[in-house]
């Protein structure tokens, strides 16, 4: 044995992580318009059922919940294709307009209701 130190012990060697490849994702073409299709269709159908059933005691404000379900069906079957890109500002604004309109209805049926509190069945 000489007077020579002992070597430093190496620290150990640090490999990156492994990288997974990532997983594919499904494959969905088209599917997504069609959902988003249904559920138009099923709002509209909703406004409908609702609408109905508020005509059979009062025809005057279920009317116009009725007329709401036919907008609703017409807006959510209008075609969105990427060659018609530019109409997307005409399609939200359109949507914008009927969401304020059902809500200043919904406040005016419930202001002109105010002096009958409660639900009458």
């Amino acid at each position: 044995m000489t007077g020579e130190p002992p070597p430093e012990p190496r620290p150990p060697e640090r490999r990156p992580p492994e990288r997974r490849p990532p997983e594919p994702r499904p494959l969905d073409p088209g599917l997504a318009r069609e959902r988003t299709s249904l559920a138009w269709t099923r709002s509209a159908i909703a406004f409908a059922a609702i609408g109905a059933g508020i005509t059979k005691t009062r025809p005057l404000i279920g009317a116009p919940v009725l007329a709401f379900s036919a907008v609703i069906w017409v807006i959510g079957r209008s075609r969105r294709t990427p060659s018609l890109a530019g109409l997307a500002p005409r399609r939200v604004l359109t949507v914008a307009i009927s969401v304020t309109v059902v809500a200043i209805a919904a406040l005016i049926i419930a202001l002109a209701e105010q002096k009958a509190p409660g639900l009458r069945v």
